[in-house]
């Protein structure tokens, strides 16, 4: 006979793997069901976007010395390649704001707020795309495929995305994810992170549901294998293909400067990189890296810390072309008017936990099981002048793709179902 204590454990242990099971499945379902068939139209000249989409726009950069203010026209062909846990969504904000204000042509995914991801990006997933249709902006998350990517875009788009040290992904994501990699249920204790991190391979499967969570996330993203080892020379390559490729890479630890750095390649104005810190986790959910596991991270992440390196180097290259002094005085300005923004419109002057923010149209999307993103209160007393800007720089990535007419009902469907039957 068992005593009481081993029936409630193994009724606890049972009601677990239910959970596990349920999760697992819905998690399948929801997948299967947003995945269309797809095949891969023919590399024609009919499926490229061949028109030209610049609006006439001027502008001038009056933070600059008297020799940089020169007039010039502002890029709205722009594909960002929004990657995980990298301060994407913030950057995100932006590119929303800019085409809504400007009257632009976003592709926009049909009723979720990613194209497919995991499963690699086709034109096919972009709401009534019709073949030789071309956008301004493509921005939302992707898997990256350039080839498909460039039959949306005119030939003079610019490409840009953004990396952040490949340990703090790894930490973010784990923590973001880990309720939907199955690979992680069966570590025991209250630091599995670590755990993970001392025995990856026995944990880690290749093919397992969502493990590419677990492994060089960037690398993935890209569109590359993530199992890559650093020294392969296929990894090689492809950070060669994406030096190519694209025109900036930001650096989410040096977001003020790649902004900067964007606003001069983009021709944009300071009010157009305004910006509230968005989809940050709460302290109390941040872990710690000590030393050694953070070695343990980046050697685990190998290929994204290649990768990270390689970018960092050269963007580090590109502040200094763009001159030391005046990245400092454009930082500087970009700072100060971002503080004023945050005295005009927020609440109590910064980030509050979920539980605090009274508007849910400003609630950010939260991790499956527990309520860690932090988001903002708008105040309620603001000049009308701002107001408008104030809601849309508060306003998280999942309210303002509504916002901008996404019909988002299985992603909507995928929020019920983790708030309503996966709490725990």
């Amino acid at each position: 006979m068992f005593s009481m204590s081993e029936m409630k454990l193994r009724s606890k242990i049972i009601r677990g793997l239910l959970l596990c099971v349920i999760l697992t499945n819905i998690m399948l379902a929801i997948y299967c069901l947003s995945t269309p068939f797809q095949v891969k139209g023919r590399d024609s000249e009919e499926a490229t976007c061949a028109t030209s989409m610049s609006k006439e726009m001027i502008t001038s950069d009056s933070t600059g010395t008297k020799a940089q203010v020169e007039k010039c026209s502002p890029k709205v062909n722009i594909m960002f390649m929004k990657t995980h846990k990298t301060a994407s969504s913030t950057l995100l904000n932006i590119l929303f704001r800019f085409g809504e204000k400007n009257k632009l042509r976003f592709a926009f995914p049909d009723g979720r707020n990613d194209f497919f991801y995991p499963s690699p990006f086709l034109p096919s997933q972009v709401k009534d795309y019709k073949p030789g249709e071309c956008f301004n902006i493509v921005c939302n998350h992707m898997r990256f495929a350039p080839h498909e990517v460039s039959k949306l875009l005119p030939a003079d788009a610019v490409y840009i995305t953004i990396l952040r040290d490949p340990a703090n992904v790894f930490d973010s994501s784990f923590h973001y994810y880990h309720r939907a990699v199955p690979l992680t249920w069966r570590i025991k204790g209250d630091h599995k992170l670590a755990e993970f991190l001392h025995h990856p391979e026995m944990f880690y499967t290749p093919d397992a549901y969502n493990s590419f969570y677990l492994k060089n996330l960037l690398f993935f993203d890209f569109g590359f294998d993530n199992n890559l080892r650093a020294e392969d020379p296929r990894a090689t390559q492809a950070i060669h293909s994406l030096s190519e490729r694209f025109h900036l890479v930001l650096i989410a630890e040096h977001f003020d400067e790649s902004l900067i750095l964007l606003k001069d390649l983009l021709c944009w104005t300071m009010e157009d990189l305004l910006f509230f810190k968005l989809n940050a986790r709460k302290n109390s959910s941040v872990s710690q890296l000590t030393p050694e596991l953070r070695a343990k991270a980046l050697e685990w992440n190998g290929s994204d810390w290649k990768l990270y390196q390689h970018f960092n180097s050269t963007f580090w290259t590109r502040v200094e072309e763009f001159g030391i002094e005046r990245m400092a005085r454009e930082v500087k300005e970009l700072r100060r008017r971002n503080a004023e923004m945050k005295a005009l419109c927020v609440e109590g002057g910064g980030a509050v936990e979920p539980q605090m923010i009274e508007d849910r149209r400003l609630l950010p999307w939260q991790p499956v099981g527990e309520a860690s993103i932090l988001g903002y209160n708008m105040k309620k007393e603001i000049d009308g002048r701002f107001r408008t800007l104030c809601r849309k720089m508060l306003t998280p990535e999942i309210q303002y793709l509504s916002e901008l007419g996404v019909s988002l009902w299985i992603t909507r469907l995928w929020g019920w179902v983790k708030d309503t039957l996966l709490q725990v």
